[in-house]
């Protein structure tokens, strides 16, 4: 964890008792905002809550023929909005409602977001939006621009917790990653797999293992018992956003890219599933990643 981050908890509340219904995610004391998820057959019973007739953006999420879709919108009467789209939108099955249990957002601040999520989700490049322009901004003062801004933060804190990372950009520009490299301990891991010509070199930031433009990966997913794995719907993913391309009879990563875990980037590198712990070996050395790690926890103990 980056020195100027601090610690944050968010309260999820079930509101049936069940952890596949619907639930509501706050942040206490810290943040006026108000997440509800529903999924589309409890749609009826979400439109009756109180904050279902606030002010807001929602998404909805689902699928079309094509694979995954979202929708941003803002409404002054979230409700009353989906069940418009209830009846014109029949691809989503999971709604989300992003409303404030404070002061009400009022409809320049509804606008402001919504402008920002599209332009932040077509960012991240995760998955395709149903949405057509970028809906258009409010001016806001300073300080409400400041305000929103915080809101939006609190956004992409709550979301990714609930395992919705639409919003979260992996790549990394350059400049950032150097600056990380420079004021980290943390050293460069390489992995080499020379019946390929591949070589690839990675280094970690905050929670992430980012594997660095210029890497070398296979040219395609080569495990066909594993072709539907997470692993392998990444691998497919980077290369329709651009992330591998062709690079004679390879790919090559365009950009810095991070991953959940060092298997996920070892998988990608390989185009089959691997051992990211044994895989990855500290540049310069024969030490992998896994005996490194247990050495820093080894550290830490004797602190």
């Amino acid at each position: 964890m980056t020195p100027n981050k601090k610690g944050r908890s968010i309260e999820l509340f079930f509101v049936n008792g069940d952890p596949d219904g619907m639930l509501t995610a706050t942040i206490p004391f810290q943040w006026t905002g108000h997440v509800l998820v529903t999924s589309r057959t409890q749609l009826k019973d979400a439109l009756k809550r109180e904050e279902a007739s606030r002010p807001g953006v929602y998404l909805l999420l689902g699928e079309n023929d094509d694979g995954p879709l979202l929708y941003i919108g803002e409404s002054d009467d979230i409700g009353k909005r989906i069940k418009n789209h209830d009846a014109l939108k029949d691809w989503w099955s999971t709604s989300i409602f992003i409303t404030s249990s404070g002061e009400q957002l009022n409809k320049a601040h509804i606008r402001y977001l919504e402008n920002r999520l599209v332009e932040k989700a077509r960012q991240a490049n995760k998955i395709p939006l149903d949405n057509g322009n970028n809906p258009a901004t409010s001016l806001l003062s300073e300080a409400a621009e400041a305000h929103m801004e915080d809101f939006l933060d609190n956004i992409y804190l709550v979301l990714p917790a609930l395992k919705f990372d639409f919003f979260i950009q992996n790549t990394r520009a350059t400049e950032r990653l150097e600056a990380a490299n420079t004021n980290s301990d943390k050293p460069i891991f390489v992995l080499n797999t020379p019946k390929h010509g591949l070589t690839a070199r990675a280094t970690i930031e905050d929670s992430h293992f980012i594997v660095e433009a210029g890497s070398k990966a296979k040219m395609e997913w080569t495990s066909a018992t594993a072709k539907n794995s997470s692993y392998g719907k990444l691998f497919d993913e980077l290369v329709d956003q651009g992330v591998l391309i062709v690079d004679g009879k390879n790919r090559v990563f365009t950009q810095n890219y991070a991953f959940n875990s060092p298997s996920a980037a070892a998988a990608v590198v390989n185009g089959r599933p691997a051992s990211g712990p044994m895989e990855w070996k500290v540049e310069g050395t024969r030490k992998n990643y896994k005996k490194w790690e247990a050495e820093e926890i080894m550290k830490e103990g004797h602190a």
